[in-house]
């Protein structure tokens, strides 16, 4: 599979997901619908489906203008996944874990509610290769998470220990926004002597782009995903590790202020 990362927005990021076997493509969020087909038709790749995170405006909004240009152009309809009704041109609602089919790609949407109450990360394996991808809207970013708009720290805690943290450690992250800077200098108040994390953030300084990242990366150096580490817990002053994801979050939330 070539996955590629399109930037949008002001930090936002879509995805162009090819199965190069059968040259198939799908766009995960795709909110600049013209900088994204110009994309694809240099890849020569057919596109057939959009991959849906949540409903966020800057995630879903450009599905009505993407939909609109295929309809013009008198090609088949896309399929638009997802599993919120409040998704502009839903036309598949996923499962939980009900795989289907991208060409030869097997993808898995995996519910996490918690930024929204129908969030879907897509799992997405090449079996000719055994690569894996997982795309993470606003659950998951480089060394960060997302806000829980419509969950708790419980429902959140659930998605990274009990979702996420089951996939392969080689499981590449490709996340819905460039934070990562951000999320590092947070990270960094929080384990100043945590040695990955800090050749993480020597890394980044000079990449515009930053993703993707692996499942086993974040297990070292992000937060959310170390709320079991007793060096965590005393930061909070807490052991129960809900309770340190949602003081870790409340911290995260006022950091921009200091």
């Amino acid at each position: 599979m070539k996955i590629i990362p399109i930037q949008a927005l002001e930090n936002n990021y879509s995805y162009i997901l090819i199965d190069e076997k059968t040259k198939e493509a799908a766009v995960i969020d795709p909110m600049e619908p013209i900088k994204i087909l110009n994309v694809i038709s240099q890849t020569g790749a057919k596109l057939s489906s959009v991959f849906t995170t949540h409903h966020h405006w800057d995630h879903a909004g450009g599905n009505i203008e993407l939909v609109g240009k295929y309809f013009l152009s008198k090609k088949p309809g896309l399929a638009v996944y997802g599993a919120d009704a409040r998704i502009p041109e839903i036309n598949y609602v996923c499962k939980d874990r009900e795989e289907f089919k991208l060409g030869s790609l097997d993808i898995t949407p995996l519910h996490t509610p918690c930024h929204t109450k129908g969030h879907v990360c897509y799992y997405v394996v090449d079996p000719a290769t055994n690569e894996k991808a997982v795309f993470t809207g606003d659950t998951l970013f480089v060394a960060g998470i997302g806000k829980f708009f419509e969950g708790d720290a419980r429902d959140m805690y659930r998605i990274l220990f009990h979702v996420i943290n089951k996939l392969p450690d080689d499981t590449w992250i490709y996340c819905g926004h460039e934070y990562t800077r951000d999320n590092l200098k947070f990270a960094l108040t929080i384990e100043p002597q945590n040695e990955a994390l800090q050749a993480k953030w020597a890394w980044c300084q000079d990449k515009p782009i930053t993703v993707p990242s692996t499942i086993g990366q974040e297990k070292m150096y992000n937060p959310f995903l170390r709320v079991n580490e007793q060096s965590l817990q005393m930061v909070v002053g807490k052991s129960d590790p809900v309770e340190v994801l949602h003081s870790l979050r409340e911290m995260k939330n006022n950091f921009r202020l200091m």
